[in-house]
């Protein structure tokens, strides 16, 4: 009598995690590990603590995942992004859509989200009015909204590809005091001339010859969202001159930047006729955010 052949085991959640850490370390991946674990959350459809739980409990990785969890770490290892491959970018208290097309929120700007969030929360008025100009994702915009919920904020963005995910943001999130406007940024939001208490902006800032070292960064990101003419600056020019329109005297504009370009943006907007020009650190210690009043 035959007997059919015995199944072949299911390797154990660890071994795979392992082995993926190992093979994304390979690749010069910086965080592997957690990589690794992030890509088998989103397989697995859990969360990473149900991910520690399950790894406590010594349990197999499901056969039928496998192959999907197989691709995504070998996509990573060939340095796409791992917002690429979720589908998704946390800021903050949110839980943003991301792709190809779209700048993927980094966790520095959350400090420059806090500059805005704070000022507008001081902002005098029932209905303080916020604009943030280039949103891509959405992220500074929707973190304003949702924190400062008596706000009212506006949202501009001019990229067609990042738009598709902007407007999904939006939708997601249902900020009901958020507003969104496919529009040229010099052009932007007219009718709010001399309302705005915050004008926020993360404009492309890297100089056009300051090619990034990080795959990720150098192949995905959209450069229209990096690249700021040859010294970087070309649009904290346009945001410094459209800032003067759009805020009204006491507001303020917050604009991220590179830790180098401090003291070139005090300058810029200092001689448009900006006061109190101020730059911040990020949580690294770095210069991340230049501040600046209307006169």
């Amino acid at each position: 009598m035959s007997t059919s052949p015995a199944s072949s085991p299911q390797p154990r959640l660890d071994e795979v995690l392992r082995a993926a850490a190992t093979q994304l370390a390979a690749a010069s991946v910086p965080t592997p590990q957690v990589d690794a674990e992030l890509l088998a959350a989103h397989v697995l459809g859990m969360g990473r603590g149900e991910l520690s739980a399950a790894l406590f409990r010594g349990a197999d990785f499901p056969a039928d995942a496998a192959d999907r969890f197989a691709e995504l770490v070998a996509r990573r290892a060939a340095r796409e992004p791992l917002q690429h491959l979720t589908g998704t970018a946390p800021f903050r208290h949110l839980e943003l859509r991301v792709g190809p097309g779209v700048f993927v929120p980094r966790p520095e700007t959350e400090t420059v989200a806090q500059i805005a969030i704070d000022l507008l929360r001081a902002a005098a008025g029932p209905e303080p009015v916020a604009v943030d100009l280039g949103t891509g994702s959405g992220a500074i915009a929707l973190a304003l909204a949702t924190e400062v919920p008596h706000a009212r904020v506006h949202a501009a963005e001019n990229s067609v590809d990042a738009f598709i995910w902007t407007k999904e943001n939006f939708a997601l999130v249902g900020a009901p005091n958020a507003r969104l406007a496919f529009i040229d940024l010099e052009r932007a939001f007219p009718e709010l001339d001399g309302t705005v208490s915050v004008l926020v902006s993360n404009p492309p800032y890297v100089p056009d010859d300051a090619i990034p070292r990080d795959p990720e960064v150098r192949h995905w990101d959209p450069p229209a969202a990096l690249y700021g003419g040859p010294d970087g600056l070309d649009v904290v020019r346009t945001l410094s001159r459209v800032g003067l329109r759009l805020v009204h005297p006491g507001g303020s504009i917050v604009i991220e930047h590179g830790e180098l370009q401090g003291a070139a943006i005090r300058d810029i907007l200092a001689a448009d006729g900006w006061s109190a020009t101020a730059t911040h650190p990020d949580l690294t210690m770095r210069d991340r955010t230049t501040t600046a009043v209307r006169s």
